[in-house]
């Protein structure tokens, strides 16, 4: 049976992702009709962008699922008119990405990196720089993208503690989960970051009080969601010397308003909002993948629970 497949993303979205897709889903054995448009009641799967004009799902009366583009979720899992099951995306392409921005951005605080690039008295100051295995690195969030970038921290030699919601069991990193186990995980990293899911339970998990737990000094780098950040709280941090640096590539408001003081602050980097993307062929992949799977009556990968919002 031919899957008839909507593509509800932007315009530009399209033209990225035609062929991809065209190439993904026949070597993936699918018999399918991919477009841009559809009459909603011929819609067997969604393949989503959440700021796409799809917004009410109810005349889709034979979707079987909506495949999202995007790794977050949180800006679909509320709406109500969504009844079937919703797939996020774990790409290939999008991990690396994560691994290799955050990797770059450990190694490039732990190296103490900018002393030496942003030398504007052309001083010459040797130091002794600490090996991996003296800098302990916390990571918050050990989904996908996090237990990948955990790996390869640990990897060179950072004694790496990852802490999620629920229990995690992951060589070579030691997990913490729950109340208990944040507050553990907080004072442990010298250099923390943040690759947790935006949800009503992680919004502002970085307040004043999670600042204080860390050591004086801690490094902050957050490539997961703006949310998780209460920007007053880190402010007060920077200027308190309690954080020594933040390096922050997602916000609660994108792009960065030009008179927030996160742009003006010396031990701020900000980034826009270029850690990781998802690749359109990698993507491609597993969606494919999953309408294969519909097709066939498999279960679907990589869906979504509602209740926990990712």
């Amino acid at each position: 049976m031919t899957a008839n497949i909507l593509f509800a993303a932007h315009a530009k979205r399209w033209a990225e992702y035609q062929q991809p897709l065209i190439n993904a889903l026949n070597a993936a054995g699918v018999d399918f009709d991919l477009r841009s448009e559809f009459s909603p009641d011929q819609v067997d799967y969604i393949v989503y962008a959440p700021n796409s004009e799809v917004q009410d799902f109810t005349p889709y009366t034979r979707l079987k699922a909506v495949l999202n583009l995007w790794a977050g979720v949180e800006t679909i899992t509320g709406n109500a008119t969504l009844k079937v099951p919703l797939a996020r995306m774990v790409d290939h392409g999008l991990k690396q990405g994560m691994v290799e921005w955050v990797t770059g951005h450990v190694l490039r605080h732990h190296l103490g990196m900018d002393a030496h690039i942003v030398n504007p008295d052309h001083r010459w100051k040797p130091t002794t720089q600490a090996l991996a295995h003296d800098r302990p690195v916390t990571m918050l969030g050990m989904g996908e993208l996090g237990r990948a970038c955990a790996l390869s921290l640990a990897s060179i030699g950072f004694p790496v503690t990852g802490w999620s919601r629920t229990p995690r069991d992951i060589d070579t990193i030691t997990c913490l989960h729950g109340d208990g186990g944040l507050q553990t995980a907080l004072s442990r990293g010298e250099i923390i970051v943040l690759l947790l899911p935006d949800t009503p339970a992680t919004t502002h998990l970085l307040n004043a009080k999670a600042i204080a737990a860390m050591p004086r000094g801690v490094v902050i780098i957050n490539p997961g969601r703006g949310p998780l950040i209460d920007d007053d709280a880190l402010l007060d941090g920077l200027n308190t010397g309690q954080v020594g640096h933040a390096t922050l590539d997602v916000f609660e408001v994108e792009p960065l308003p030009e008179e927030h003081p996160f742009w003006a602050h010396p031990n701020v980097t900000v980034t826009p909002h270029i850690a990781s993307e998802t690749c359109a062929d990698t993507a491609s992949q597993t969606i494919a993948e999953n309408v294969r799977r519909g097709q066939a009556g498999e279960g679907f990968l990589h869906l979504v629970n509602r209740d926990l919002g990712y």
